[in-house]
């Protein structure tokens, strides 16, 4: 909450802004243990070579902009399948001039943006407060949406200020009533990419602990998802890679293939079941079949390539991933270290700017669990259990992405007793839609 002043409106700011200052995970182990936030914080700032006023910054100084929507108004009824043109105001500092202006359609890169004008528009004078009026032309779909704008400086991304837009379902069809397609009009329905890798036997088996279920996982998750073509999908297309067949090379033209493929109509997913380790920078990468830990930069995939292609998917993302393993359910840890800190990568994948709705098998640091008795690792369990049916929980045919991510969190929790918390993590600029369909 940072006032403005007397005469104008305070602005508002979730910590999320200030992610990349103020994430500090090393910093609350400390306290835990030294039971002293000062003593903390230096401790955490030495060890990671910080100067040590990353914790007493002042946040003024790292402010990202402002972006209020001007027209249209909310639930005006716009072009169907046309080009929307969204008047926004934009404000930052003064020493942090606006980088880029990004526009999303229902959480995702809009089928086609043009006209984006980073200077005012026309002869508007500023307002006031220092803010600019601009504008960019988006295409929307022929149905109800959302419309997000977000701007960037050197600090960070803004909130997302968003509009509600009428699409189709503001006048009925001919042949149809409102809200439904009309009679014999054309509803194409999506089409399905799944990029599924799973690496358990690893080339450098001396010092990557081998395992059991990493690339049934994968060929299991891909299989209940290719068994959705015909229904809720009009095709499904799905690359598998698995052990031997995973190598670097392998896994990142399966990231080119996908974000190629997948068109701003169709849903694109990725699983990743294997290790996944943080290198000496603190970065996440996955460890492909041939990862050398003496090559890393040549060997591993880097979160940055994993980001780069879920981030530039023009439908709809998301990514399930299930990289840190332990043995089985008595705790033996194939991990190296304290392991990698997934939650960095899944809030940056889920926040507005990205996109990307994430399933992860396990919080922080705990372990994944796999067991014989299941046959894959609890995760993947209960995602195919609860794609295959048992997340139906209405019994309404489809299964959506919550109604998944609430049958994953109590089917790992009651196979792991309560030791393994998966968590889904959604973006507020994407709604809930199914992501499959039940036969009845």
């Amino acid at each position: 909450h940072l006032n403005r002043g007397k005469d104008q409106a305070a602005d508002f700011f979730p910590s999320s802004r200030f992610r990349s200052l103020f994430y500090r995970p090393d910093v609350i182990q400390l306290v835990l243990t030294t039971l002293d936030g000062t003593e903390a914080l230096r401790l955490a700032d030495l060890a990671a070579g910080h100067k040590g006023t990353e914790g007493t910054a002042d946040i003024t100084a790292h402010l990202p902009p402002v972006v209020t929507i001007v027209s249209p108004a909310d639930l005006a009824a716009a072009a169907v399948g046309g080009n929307v043109t969204i008047r926004f105001t934009v404000r930052t500092t003064a020493d942090a001039p606006v980088t880029a202006v990004r526009a999303l359609v229902d959480g995702r890169p809009p089928e086609q943006a043009r006209g984006l004008d980073l200077t005012a528009v026309g002869a508007v004078t500023p307002a006031p407060d220092g803010s600019e009026i601009r504008e960019i032309v988006v295409r929307v779909p022929a149905k109800d949406c959302e419309v997000s704008i977000l701007a960037e400086n050197r600090n960070a991304v803004s909130v997302a200020a968003t509009v509600r837009l009428k699409g189709a379902a503001a006048s009925a069809p001919v042949g149809g009533t409102a809200g439904t397609p009309g009679a014999g009009e054309f509803v194409a329905k999506p089409k399905l990419y799944v990029l599924s890798v799973g690496v358990g036997a690893y080339a450098d088996a001396k010092d990557i602990p081998q395992l059991h279920f990493a690339a049934k996982d994968a060929t299991d998750f891909s299989a209940v998802l290719k068994a959705q073509a015909g229904g809720l999908y009009r095709e499904v297309e799905v690359k598998v890679l698995t052990d031997a067949g995973a190598t670097r090379d392998d896994i990142v033209d399966g990231l080119d293939w996908i974000q190629k493929q997948t068109t701003s109509r169709d849903v694109a997913i990725v699983f990743l079941s294997g290790h996944g380790d943080n290198d000496t920078n603190g970065a996440y990468s996955y460890l492909p079949q041939n990862f050398d830990p003496l090559k890393w930069k040549r060997t591993a995939v880097s979160y940055t390539d994993i980001q780069s292609t879920l981030r530039g998917i023009a439908g709809k993302a998301l990514f399930f991933i299930d990289t840190c393993h332990s043995g089985n359910v008595d705790g033996s840890a194939l991990r190296r270290g304290n392991g990698p800190d997934i939650n960095r990568v899944v809030n940056e994948l889920s926040s507005a700017e990205n996109g990307v709705i994430v399933f992860t098998a396990s919080t922080g640091r705990q372990y994944a669990l796999e067991d014989a008795a299941w046959g894959n690792g609890a995760f993947t369990k209960a995602v195919v259990e609860g794609l295959t049916g048992k997340a139906d929980f209405g019994h309404t045919g489809r299964i959506t992405v919550n109604m998944l991510d609430l049958y994953i969190s109590e089917r790992v929790k009651d196979l792991t007793g309560g030791r393994q918390t998966p968590t889904t993590t959604k973006p507020a600029t994407v709604p809930d839609f199914p992501v499959a369909a039940v036969s009845k």
